[in-house]
């Protein structure tokens, strides 16, 4: 049974809750410490992502498939709501391929930890610092991005089919013979 039209934008309003949760569990720029405690993080919302971006595909497919399937044409709002979920996907994968990136320069950062200090390896941390923040920033942008596009497909309402109202020089008016 189709979800109905209010159903379909609370659908659509709750991943794009999940997708801020996610940029919300994110360290800002200050915040960042090339610490364990940052590898957990990045652990944890890795996997919140990934089974996001899973959902997004899954149910897509399962739209897709639903409406090949069907006798009846899907309505205005299933339509709009399957391609809203198939677009949040891009900036989905995209901000999951940034914490990808961001994992790689934490284990640069713990790697030249254990290397001979001196001004290279000093630049090469700096490098490697403002590359893991540029990575957390990128990601928080493109979840920022799906969230906004779920919204605001959500909040698109369908507007009734108008019925025409005749024209005053269409109608006619019974003349009166006096």
């Amino acid at each position: 049974m189709p979800l109905s039209d209010p159903d379909q934008r609370m659908l659509l309003h709750d991943v794009a809750d999940r997708l801020n949760t996610v940029a919300d569990h994110l360290p800002l720029p200050d915040q960042i410490r090339p610490d364990p405690a940052l590898s957990e993080i990045l652990d944890d919302e890795v996997r919140h992502l990934a089974r996001l971006l899973g959902f997004l595909a899954g149910e897509s497919a399962f739209r897709h498939r639903a409406a090949a399937r069907s006798p009846a044409r899907p309505t205005t709002t299933v339509r709009r709501t399957t391609l809203a979920l198939a677009s949040a996907a891009e900036p989905t994968g995209l901000a999951l391929a940034a914490l990808s990136a961001a994992v790689h320069h934490l284990g640069h950062l713990a790697d030249l930890a254990h290397q001979a200090p001196g001004p290279a390896r000093d630049r090469a941390i700096t490098t490697e610092h403002q590359r893991l923040e540029d990575r957390l920033g990128d990601s928080r942008i493109y979840l920022a991005r799906a969230a906004k596009h779920l919204r605001a497909a959500a909040d698109t309402r369908t507007t009734p089919a108008a019925t025409a109202v005749p024209s005053p020089s269409t109608t006619t008016t019974p003349s009166r013979s006096r």
